[in-house]
């Protein structure tokens, strides 16, 4: 399995005529799997606390414990996993996990003057919540997200270790695997990317740090997206 760099991950995406997209064998790092309670989803090894980031202007609670947020959405599947765990590395289970994010044409749910002029009041697309297993880990299947004028490509949490507490972040992607997606991948290569705003000029994504990446690996036909949420005690 080889690492995602810049060079290798254009030979790895394949578009069909139809529009259909096939990833190849050998795309993206192996994830580790949970072994013990106490093992992490991604490669880190070590904990550190996830920086807190701004909640942006679309966030709500759509009141809705689900797994599967797409609600048709078209886009490259992805399955998302966030664990979260303390400063020590400790699962926390039971903790509430929402997430929200835009779709592949850079809209958001729930609100007007979206990208093209669209209202979206009253959806709930890309927006769901669940609680964490055992091993501290909540799982979305959702799509990879689109862009808009201004930020990177990212997808927004809230990690509620408890009730009286909340952490608010977002995670970011490799701006190759972005890249690549948009330019090739429908429907999100039907608009030019001028615009768009990558990794390190996005002031959120750098101050958030590496600590906010994802971790991405192929199954299948699917993106696997993997992120530690390490929380103060």
């Amino acid at each position: 399995m080889k690492r995602i760099t810049r060079r290798n991950v254009f030979a790895f995406l394949a578009v069909t005529a139809g529009g259909g997209t096939f990833l190849t064998a050998g795309l993206f790092g192996r994830m580790r799997s949970v072994a013990a309670a106490e093992s992490l989803i991604t490669g880190a090894g070590i904990c550190s606390i996830m920086p807190e980031t701004t909640e942006g202007p679309f966030y709500f609670d759509p009141a809705q414990e689900r797994s599967d947020i797409t609600e048709g959405r078209p886009g490259v599947p992805m399955r998302l996993r966030l664990q979260v765990v303390d400063a020590a590395c400790t699962p926390i289970p039971g903790a509430r996990v929402d997430i929200w994010h835009c779709d592949a044409e850079g809209r958001y749910s729930g609100y007007p003057r979206q990208p093209g002029g669209l209202d979206t009041t009253g959806e709930t697309f890309l927006r769901g919540t669940q609680l964490a297993d055992e091993n501290g880990i909540a799982t979305f299947t959702t799509i990879y997200p689109g862009w808009y004028p201004g930020r990177t490509p990212h997808i927004h949490f809230k990690a509620f270790p408890d009730s009286g507490s909340v952490l608010t972040g977002q995670m970011f992607f490799p701006d190759a695997l972005s890249r690549d997606i948009y330019e090739n991948i429908p429907p999100y290569n039907d608009r030019p990317l001028d615009g768009i705003t990558w990794n390190a000029r996005d002031g959120i994504a750098r101050r958030a740090g590496d600590a906010a990446l994802a971790e991405m690996a192929r199954a299948g036909q699917r993106l696997d997206a993997a992120l530690v949420v390490a929380v103060a005690g």
